[in-house]
C-alpha cells in the first residue's frame, strides 16, 4: 500500500489540570526529519517524541506542535531560585564593562523561568509519567496523520497505475511498429537510389544489403523495450502490492525508464516512434511528479 507524505494529525489530551494539544503535520522530503515546536520544559522528552514519530513514518518533513492550556485552577507560583541566582551574577559580572546600576524587582521577575508553578515543581516529580502521556498522545495524532497519507497515496497509487498502463499501451505500439522500420527503409531507399540513378552507375545488391543490415542494427530497440516491460511490471507490483516505504525504488525505476525511452528516441529513425517516444516522456514526467509524493 503506497502512502503519501503529506498529512496532518491532532489529538488532545487532559493531565494533571492541563488541556495538552497534539497537532501534526507532514510534506514532501527526501530523507526523515523531525521538527519540534513544544513548551521549553519539555526539551527532554524530545528524543523519546522523536523515537515514536520516526517508528510510524520513513520519509517526509514533519513538523510536530505541542502546546498546553491550565484548566484555570489556582496555580501558586514561586521563585526559581536557581535561576534568580544565575541572573543576580550574570548582572554582577557587568560591572566589568562599565556597566552600572542593579536590577529591580519588576526586571528579575520578568525575566524567563524565574517564576514556576507550584504544579510544574511537582511535576518533575512524575517526570516518567508526563513522558509516558506526551508520547502516547503524539501517538494518537499520528494516527489521524497516517490515516490522511494512506488515503491521498491511494488516489496517487491509481493515478500512476493509470498512466503506467498508458505507457504499456504505447510501448505494445513500438512492439508492433519496430519490425517495420527496417523494411520500411529499404523501400524508401531503394525508391530514393532508383530516382537519383542517371544510369551511369550500376546497381549492387550485396552493398545494399550491408547498409540496410547496419541499419536495421543500429536501430533496433527490442532489448529497450523488453526492460521497459519490465519496468512497467515493476511499478505495478510496487504500487499494489509493496508494504512499506517504495518512493525511492519508484524514483529509481522512473530513471531507469527514462533512460531507455530517451535510447529509444536516439535509435528511431521512424516518425511514429519518435512521436511515441515523446508521449512516453510526457507520462513519464507526470509519473515522477507523483512519485515525489510518496513515501
Amino acid at each position: 500500500m503506497s502512502l503519501s507524505m503529506t498529512g496532518f494529525g491532532q489529538s488532545t489530551l487532559k493531565f494533571e489540570g492541563y488541556t495538552v494539544t497534539f497537532e501534526v503535520k507532514s510534506v514532501n522530503h527526501r530523507y526523515c526529519e523531525v521538527l519540534f515546536r513544544i513548551p521549553r520544559e519539555w526539551a527532554c522528552f524530545e528524543d523519546s517524541l522523536r523515537r515514536t514519530v520516526q517508528s510510524r513514518t520513513s520519509r517526509g518533513r514533519i513538523e510536530v506542535y505541542i502546546n498546553k492550556e491550565s484548566d484555570g485552577e489556582s496555580v501558586s507560583a514561586v521563585l526559581n531560585h536557581a535561576m534568580v541566582k544565575a541572573y543576580l551574577k550574570a548582572a554582577d559580572e557587568l560591572e566589568r564593562y562599565g556597566i552600572e546600576g542593579k536590577p529591580t524587582i519588576r526586571d528579575i521577575l520578568s525575566l524567563p523561568d524565574v517564576l514556576v508553578s507550584r504544579r510544574q515543581q511537582l511535576d518533575e516529580e512524575k517526570r516518567l509519567q508526563w513522558g509516558e502521556m506526551l508520547c502516547s498522545g503524539l501517538d494518537k495524532a499520528l494516527d489521524g496523520l497516517m490515516q490522511m497519507r494512506s488515503t491521498e497515496g491511494s488516489h496517487l497509487a491509481k493515478d500512476m497505475e493509470q498512466r503506467i498502463e498508458r505507457l504499456q499501451l504505447l510501448q505494445a505500439e513500438m512492439v508492433n511498429l519496430a519490425p517495420t522500420v527496417t523494411a520500411e527503409y529499404r523501400t524508401r531507399l531503394r525508391q530514393r537510389l532508383e530516382v537519383l540513378n542517371d544510369g551511369s552507375l550500376t546497381f549492387d545488391e550485396h552493398i545494399f544489403g550491408m547498409e540496410i543490415a547496419l541499419f536495421a542494427e543500429r536501430s533496433n530497440i527490442d532489448e529497450e523495450l523488453t526492460r521497459l516491460h519490465s519496468h512497467f511490471e515493476q511499478c505495478r507490483q510496487l504500487l499494489l502490492h509493496q508494504n512499506g516505504p517504495v518512493g525511492r525504488k519508484l524514483d529509481f525505476l522512473i530513471q531507469e525508464m527514462n533512460r531507455e525511452v530517451n535510447t529509444i528516441g536516439s535509435k528511431a529513425n521512424h516518425l511514429t516512434l519518435v512521436n511515441r517516444v515523446v508521449e512516453m516522456k510526457a507520462e513519464l514526467e507526470k509519473i515522477r511528479e507523483q512519485a515525489a509524493n510518496v513515501e
